[in-house]
């Protein structure tokens, strides 16, 4: 039995419907999934209203990804088994995601003055009409314009976050998010902690109320991966990891259950919510 606790979809920056992820889960033999899209809840509600039958094939978990507020280090926290009806969490997601439209329209300002021409609307379409639109998206409309060939090399040449067409973002400050997703009744961990940079971070964060670290992550090496194994352990803290799946060409996976996690890691996760009843 394998899991795999960090999937997007096209309710962020993902390709697979969250009518697909399940589809292709289930066709990978995964007991566990958990769907953790950027700044939204979405594509889980559309899940758990649409009456889609392979619900009940599969423990799906319900996740999200929150970017936070630390210029200089790449810090985003996982929130496992958030209540996605949470007037708060519901109310500052609003706030996320119209900043994130704002933004995608000051990004499309910076590229016309740069001489590249987008539309905005063609954009959203592009997204699939996704609530937590990105720079992935503008990319996409960069590529589909002729202007580059791939996604990464728009990045490369204008999207990150040296590059002339960037525009920051709105962010919460890591302990803000931290709060909110427990208010939301969820369990916080650190994605992929081997992006954070600094290390004295990461022990900020658990001392802050960070509950787990995603340990098993395609970005990390067997080093690595041992390293924060061995953090968790050390400060008691929960072990996940995922595939940080988006079905991106030429991005490792190219398909659910290529990269997976033991089954008993999830089912912690779980035990973890029945047994803190706080959160």
């Amino acid at each position: 039995m394998t899991a795999d606790l960090h999937i997007h979809t096209t309710a962020s920056d993902g390709r697979f419907t969250p009518e697909n992820i399940l589809i292709h889960a289930v066709d990978a033999k995964l007991s566990y999934i958990a769907i953790t899209d950027h700044d939204t809840v979405n594509g889980l509600l559309e899940l758990y209203e649409g009456g889609n039958d392979k619900i009940d094939m599969i423990c799906l978990i319900p996740g999200i990804e929150f970017s936070t507020d630390l210029p200089k280090n790449e810090v985003h926290i996982l929130g496992y088994h958030i209540d996605i009806y949470n007037a708060e969490l519901r109310k500052q997601l609003d706030i996320l995601v119209t900043h994130r439209h704002e933004r995608t329209k000051q990004i499309i300002k910076k590229l016309k003055q740069l001489g590249y021409t987008i539309d905005y609307s063609r954009v959203i379409e592009l997204a699939q009409h996704a609530t937590s639109i990105g720079r992935p998206h503008v990319a996409r409309a960069l590529v589909e314009k002729g202007y580059f060939s791939t996604v990464s090399e728009v990045f490369t040449t204008l999207l990150n976050k040296k590059g002339s067409a960037y525009v920051p973002h709105y962010k919460l400050t890591p302990l803000q998010v931290i709060t909110l997703i427990k208010k939301a009744g969820g369990i916080p961990v650190l994605a992929h902690p081997g992006l954070v940079g600094d290390d004295t971070i990461i022990l900020d964060l658990i001392h802050h109320g960070l509950v787990g670290l995603e340990v098993y992550h395609p970005i990390h090496d067997q080093i690595q991966t041992q390293k924060y194994l061995d953090l968790a352990k050390q400060y008691q803290l929960l072990v996940t990891g995922g595939s940080d799946f988006h079905a991106v060409p030429n991005r490792f996976p190219s398909q659910l259950g290529l990269f997976t996690i033991p089954a008993n890691l999830a089912k912690e996760l779980n035990e973890y919510k029945l047994n803190n009843h706080s959160y």
